[in-house]
């Protein structure tokens, strides 16, 4: 398997190199055309499923959340986020927020023949809340099917944002569900059928004859999983209608494509410890003496050009990020600062770090200083954080920058600034890395803890009307007196949202897109059914 695959990218290599060459390759313009109703799209090979097609092990969900297009959901998140149906005809929420109470249609059948009912859906459920390594389903205690067409959900806490849940889990068939293989032959009731997945190399989707809503405009979809550089190359030879690229790509020029750039909520940003330098009960070293000083780390966010960042790292393929959640329905915009060096400046000496004739600032003959990490491998990130480092060398603080795995990462960023990747389609993103009971989990990196923001968040999740949670989730940003943004707290600076971009052979339509999340991956073809030539 290894060495066809190995032999498949020689080939286009080879196209490749003749091409540019002005021998044998055909030209892109010369290429055979592609059917009306089939794409090839090529994606990064993380975006394989490791556990294959099966929502109960990550399929649709986790870090890189997408559509499942083989299983039906409950619900979708419509272009702009908002919740719509798809399985679900309605829900309803308890008063105590503790019960959901979905309807489903009656007219959907798995493609074995067998319909698809309320049992199903209880099934799925219970299912991923003991299997699921990717999500977290503490929130439901079990679901049960009170006839074929409705589900109950029976939470163990409130939890307003339930509707972003079922927009994610893919419902699987209870009488032909072997956790064993089911990943790798999948049974669903979605708009496409699984038709041939050669690990490694790639997966071919067809569209659902039998699927209840319209067909799909694309029949057959197949992903390749490719190399960035392979990516390139495959699109030079013409062998690829869609290809993930990156802004190290976006000078260049492919005869017969057009780079296409999606905005994201895809953000980089580092954590600022904000406790004093010391250990934990585990012994490991938490905190930093610097960064713990809040108007160290508000003079942080506001002495960083994002614009900069934006232009010469990514050459101008990107937007500036101020939060975890900028452009989302519950993104407060108080949360954007201007880039203000000079307010900067006075903040550093307020704090009594002061500037020395060497460029650096010293407070009780300590000089400013920071190292900046960043993950090895991964060349965005990596210049991000040399732009920063100078940025802030620039403001009289001293930075180094050091590479690590992330078998070190976890450990070292409890006290160390580290450039992080988040962005999700859901406000618990906000909660996970702010709520003191996250301490643990993503917070710890701050670590921060603040009652108000904690109260805000906990009424949005006990609020039984999704759409007015949103303020709730917006004055845990900045209610006007505390909050997480530049008058209040900022345990974390964000840098940039980095467009998710690609080689789009012309004449593909690529339908519209939602803002896309964390990853560049799956998120794309989120709506390939409506894709069309022409």
């Amino acid at each position: 398997m290894r060495r066809t695959a190995a032999l498949f990218l020689t080939a286009l290599l080879t196209a490749a190199l003749l091409t540019g060459c002005g021998g044998a390759g055909a030209p892109v313009s010369q290429q055979p055309a592609r059917a009306s109703d089939q794409v090839i799209i090529a994606m990064d090979p993380n975006s394989e499923p490791a556990a294959g097609f099966d929502p109960a092990f990550g399929w649709g969900a986790g870090e890189h959340v997408h559509e499942p297009l083989i299983q039906s959901t409950l619900t979708v998140t419509n272009t702009d986020l908002t919740i719509g149906y798809d399985l679900a005809t309605g829900y309803t929420v308890s008063e105590d927020g503790l019960t959901w109470t979905v309807t489903i249609r009656y007219d959907v059948s798995f493609t074995d023949g067998e319909p698809l009912t309320a049992q199903d859906v209880a099934f799925t459920y219970n299912i991923v809340k003991t299997s699921s390594s990717v999500n977290d389903f503490t929130m439901l205690d079990y679901a049960e099917a009170t006839d074929e067409t409705t589900v109950v959900f029976h939470m163990t806490r409130p939890f307003s944002i339930w509707p972003y849940t079922m927009a994610i889990v893919g419902i699987v068939p209870e009488h032909a569900y072997d956790p064993a293989t089911y990943g790798s032959a999948p049974i669903g009731s979605g708009r496409y059928i699984l038709k041939q997945w050669d690990r490694g190399q790639q997966v071919i989707l067809e569209a659902n004859p039998d699927y209840y809503g319209q067909a799909p405009q694309m029949r057959q979809v197949t992903i390749l999983f490719m190399e960035e550089d392979a990516a390139f190359l495959a699109a030079q030879a013409g062998q690829v209608d869609v290809a993930y690229t990156s802004a190290t790509y976006s000078d260049q020029a492919i005869d017969g494509y057009t780079l296409a750039a999606y905005g994201s909520v895809d953000n980089r940003g580092f954590n600022l410890p904000a406790v004093s330098a010391g250990t934990d009960g585990e012994g490991r070293t938490v905190g930093n003496d610097l960064t713990a000083d809040v108007r160290v780390r508000r003079a942080i966010n506001i002495g960083v050009d994002r614009q900069e960042m934006i232009d010469n790292v990514l050459n101008g393929y990107g937007s500036p990020a101020y939060s975890v959640c900028d452009g989302l329905p519950w993104y407060n915009e108080a949360s954007e600062v201007a880039y203000d060096p000079d307010g900067a400046a006075a903040l550093l000496d307020e704090a009594g770090w002061l500037l020395s004739g060497d460029g650096y600032r010293y407070k009780d003959g300590v000089r400013a200083e920071l190292e900046l990490l960043y993950s090895t491998g991964d060349s965005v990130r990596q210049a991000l954080c040399a732009d920063f480092a100078d940025q802030m060398e620039e403001l009289g603080i001293a930075c180094t920058i050091r590479g690590v795995g992330w078998d070190t990462a976890y450990t070292d960023a409890l006290s160390t600034p580290l450039i992080w990747g988040w962005g999700a389609h859901t406000p618990m993103e906000l909660y996970n890395i702010y709520h003191t009971i996250g301490t643990t989990g993503s917070a710890q990196y701050s670590p921060y803890a603040n009652a108000a923001v904690d109260a805000y968040m906990d009424a949005a999740l006990a609020s039984t009307d999704l759409e007015a949670s949103y303020e709730l989730w917006q004055k845990a940003q900045w209610d006007g007196t505390t909050g997480v943004t530049q008058e209040g707290d900022v345990p974390w600076v964000w840098l940039v949202n980095v467009d998710h971009l690609y080689w789009v052979r012309d004449g593909l339509q690529i339908a519209e897109q939602k803002i896309h999340p964390h990853g560049h991956g799956w998120s794309i073809v989120n709506n390939v059914d409506q894709w069309r030539w022409g």
